[in-house]
């Protein structure tokens, strides 16, 4: 491009990348010898210290600051009155400034500090997406272009009521308002443009649809007119319709979620032009769980804006009279149901907002986020990337939060846990419990920095931030739950869940997964929980259930325990925690929150509040050290613990049976799922499977997997693997004679006398029995270290060593008795390895171990010589 100055360059300079990649690979360690002239890193920095050349001008590390000192200006008009040294300075600083103004060697990705271009470096890796800047704005949330949005921002302040909310306890007089519809009634507010099933998104932009919004609500007659003025068109909102069928009572109709037509349970709403002292009803008629916890005195939210603006008072429950019951208008597609509650406003002409539980938009999520990056201590130990773009383009965010280790030994010996919440939207719960986890591993306390020392803490604040933003209850824009599609192939589809799966298999690769926590909501019981998997393996048999336990006596007021659940349905089998537990994560867990509150403790009959969730990522915080505690007194104490429940739940399930068993000996293997009930809670435990525009594409990317697999050809190994595996198979065939020879000698006199019926034998080729001594394990010759070669000598020496070992050890002449008679008595008490006896079957069937088999040496086909 420029051949004169490349010329020039290749005469006076050399390669300016190999330079380059000198330093870069000594400033950072990986090259610590001397080349030629070149001084090492430390050296270098010193004498350029002490080189007042270059003067920093404004911010720091910018090469375009970096401006020459006027004296060494002055110093150049007379080049004659230096020595030789400086001469040789001069030379060096006329190719510097070269290099830096010449076109070809240019480049954004360097960086320079205040030595100036002795030691470049590259800058940090720039994140796939664009993330928050101190000198931009927040990335605006983007909607499908169906939804309108207006252009107001709704924010709510956090506040904590002094005193306890308790439950509303029933009279029995509470008033079933009989359902009107719009035909008798007024509407005064509803969505004209609701995506519902049989559509599906198509695309999204910041703000919306386009085009002027309109104003569904009812206008005004005047001062004296006391309609209510609804709004849900804003982020998380959802209300579809407003029905007025008197004075003060309105009929509500909730939206569904996006592109279906169920799930409506999250609530979310604004009204205006209140009235004091006025009872007002409300009755949504179109919800669709039979039961709720509005059943067991929960109350909706209610936030008024003179009372946040004046008194600072946020979020309160409110609301009388509540009842959940039937509609009885007939659907002959599904039922539905209705909940009512009465309300007298605090103030005149005031806004307020009603919820089904305490909000948490995107928008929220990432003010908080953006307060993380600009703090410049937190930024140095919690790295803020972006996981993947939602299906409207919203950026899914992924934390990685960890203290820097003092060395790569140290790094990679830390285990990763991981923590994700908001894969159903209107679980908002979920948020606050993940908000509270973050405040405090973030913060200077001793034991934050010390879970930060011992583990890598993978976090995806919020998985589904389209649904959050569009208001749906537990679906994405796909219509789907994602919460069963962890299993999915269609990446395009369901990418957050697809590339937190992705993001968690590599993380399994490098390190250990100690824990996998997704937190959710919880519509129909009260208190925290945890859902977990029953472990298989009687090496860890009951660990799954420590942690639990623990956060239990960690936070007695708040979890329960005794609601905890670890049955593993062939229906949950797509969900997040059951997919983690398959892929080898043993603490695999949901942490389901109730949107009610308390039966345990000090706050029993309580509603949570904001303090009491955050209160609970604290209380993960402080159970996860006494996991690990070097200590294992804690885990002996809650293993023996719960080896005792285990058998007072056994004792209880054969009572109710009616029936009577004893537990001394064997009873721990008595499979745990037949024990628990099912997990079963929400109206989306089954998959609907995937929309009909996702199944021909789901094919395709099946056929094309399988037509892949019939393509791909066995790779070919090097000669030094194949002389390995030859090795071994000749030591295992050698191993194999040598097993064989005592059994011949001691064999011999059976042989010669056989039965008639054996005198013929069938050829080898069809074998009658195949023999019961198990054949010798690969890796047993290989070693438990894999990446250690298999030595013939060693193992040759090994091999006659055993075999001299066992003839040593058989007498002379001794036979296996071919006796076919086996021993009936049930008089000896079961090994320890064997199953007791299960009350459902009269003759229970001993578990035999291979050892007991018999052995019929006569059928065996020896050739001698």
């Amino acid at each position: 491009m420029f051949p004169a100055l490349e010329t020039e360059l290749k005469q006076t300079l050399p390669d300016p990348y190999e330079n380059f990649m000198f330093h870069h690979l000594q400033y950072y360690g990986y090259f610590k010898a001397q080349r030629g002239s070149l001084p090492n890193s430390a050296t270098h920095q010193h004498v350029w210290r002490s080189n007042s050349r270059f003067l920093l001008n404004g911010s720091f590390g910018e090469r375009d600051n970096l401006i020459p000192d006027p004296l060494q200006k002055e110093k150049l008009l007379w080049p004659t009155c230096f020595s030789s040294t400086v001469h040789r300075q001069l030379e060096a600083m006329s190719r510097d400034s070269l290099i830096r103004n010449s076109p070809l060697l240019k480049s954004r990705q360097l960086l320079y500090d205040e030595l100036g271009d002795v030691n470049p470096r590259l800058r940090e890796p720039r994140d796939l997406f664009a993330l928050f800047s101190s000198s931009r704005p927040l990335l605006a949330p983007r909607w499908p272009i169906e939804c309108e949005v207006i252009k107001e921002n709704v924010h709510h302040i956090e506040w904590v009521p002094p005193q306890p909310e308790y439950f509303y306890q029933p009279t029995g007089n509470e008033k079933v308002p009989e359902i009107v519809g719009e035909e008798k009634g007024t509407v005064v507010y509803q969505l004209d443009s609701v995506p519902t099933e049989g559509s599906y998104f198509t695309s999204s932009r910041v703000g919306g649809k386009r085009g002027i919004i309109k104003e569904l609500a009812v206008t005004l007659q005047g001062p004296e007119d006391n309609t209510l003025l609804f709004e849900s068109r804003f982020e998380s909102g959802n209300l579809q319709k407003a029905v007025r069928v008197d004075t003060y009572e309105y009929e509500l109709t909730l939206q569904t979620d996006l592109y279906t037509n169920k799930h409506t349970q999250w609530f979310y709403f604004r009204v205006q032009n209140t009235r004091k002292d006025v009872t007002y009803r409300f009755t949504i008629v179109n919800l669709l769980k039979p039961k709720s916890l509005y059943t067991a005195g929960m109350k909706p939210l209610m936030y008024s804006q003179l009372d946040a603006s004046t008194h600072n008072i946020g979020w309160r429950r409110e609301g009388n009279e509540i009842r959940y019951y039937k509609n009885s208008t007939e659907d002959k597609q599904q039922p539905f149901y209705c909940l009512t509650w009465t309300i007298q406003f605090p103030h005149d002409q005031d806004t307020c907002f009603f919820a089904h539980f305490y909000p948490y938009t995107y928008t929220d999520l990432q003010y908080y986020l953006l307060s993380v990056a600009n703090n410049p201590v937190q930024s140095q130990y919690c790295k803020l990337r972006t996981l993947c773009r939602s299906l409207a383009g919203n950026t899914v965010y992924l934390l990685t939060i960890t203290n820097p280790s003092r060395n790569p030994q140290e790094a990679a010996a830390k285990k990763a846990v991981v923590f994700s919440a908001r894969v159903h939207p209107g679980e908002s719960n979920g948020s606050w419990i993940m908000k509270g986890f973050l405040d405090f591993i973030l913060s200077s306390s001793p034991d934050a920095q010390l879970l930060r020392d011992i583990f890598v803490f993978k976090v995806v604040p919020m998985l589904n931030p389209d649904g959050v933003i569009v208001g749906n209850y537990r679906c994405s824009l796909a219509g789907r739950d994602l919460n069963r599609h962890y299993k999915t192939i269609l990446k395009e589809s369901f990418p957050c869940v697809w590339h937190t799966r992705n993001m968690i298999k590599r993380l399994l690769e490098e390190r250990e997964v100690l824990l996998y926590c997704d937190f959710h909501g919880h519509s129909r019981k009260n208190n925290i929980f945890l859902y977990g998997c029953n472990n298989n393996d009687r090496k860890y048999w009951l660990h799954e259930r420590v942690f639990p336990l623990m956060l239990s006596k960690n936070a007695p007021d708040k979890f329960s325990f005794h609601s905890c659940n670890f049955k593993v349905q062939k229906c949950k089998e797509g969900t997040g925690r059951v997919v983690m537990w398959r892929m080898g994560i043993l603490n695999s867990y949901t942490m389901e929150s109730t949107f009610g509150g308390s039966t345990l403790g000090s706050k029993r009959d309580t509603h949570f509040t904001l303090e009491d969730l955050k209160s609970l990522g604290y209380h993960v915080c402080d159970t996860l050290l006494d996991f690990c505690d070097p200590d294992q007194t804690k885990f002996t104490q809650c293993l023996a613990e719960l080896k005792e429940l285990l058998q007072q739940e056994i004792h209880k399930k054969f009572n109710e049976l009616g029936q009577d068993m004893d537990l001394e000996g064997s009873w721990s293997d008595i499979s745990l799922s037949d024990i628990e009930s099912s997990t079963s809670g929400s109206d989306s435990s089954f998959s609907d499977g995937l929309p009909v525009h996702l199944l021909s594409i789901a094919d395709e990317l099946n056929q094309k997997k399988k037509m892949y697999s019939k393509k791909k050809k066995k790779v070919l190994q090097t000669r030094k693997q194949r002389n390995e595996q030859h090795q071994k198979t000749s030591l295992l065939q050698e191993l194999k004679l040598m097993e064989d020879a005592p059994e011949r000698a001691g064999f011999a006199s059976t042989l010669q006398k056989q039965p008639t019926f054996l005198k013929n034998p069938e050829p080898p080729s069809s074998s009658v029995m195949k023999r019961d001594k198990p054949k010798l394990n690969e890796t047993r010759l290989s070693g438990r270290n894999r990446d250690t070669s298999l030595d013939p000598s060693k193992m040759a020496t090994l091999i006659r060593t055993k075999s001299t070992e066992r003839l040593q050890s058989k007498k002379p002449g001794f036979t296996i008795s071919c006796s076919r008679n086996r021993n009936t008595s049930t008089s000896q008490d079961l090994a320890p390895g064997r199953k007791p006896n299960w009350p459902g079957s009269r003759y229970p069937v001993l578990k035999r171990s291979r050892a007991t088999m018999p052995t019929y040496p006569s059928l065996h086909i020896y050739t001698y010589p």
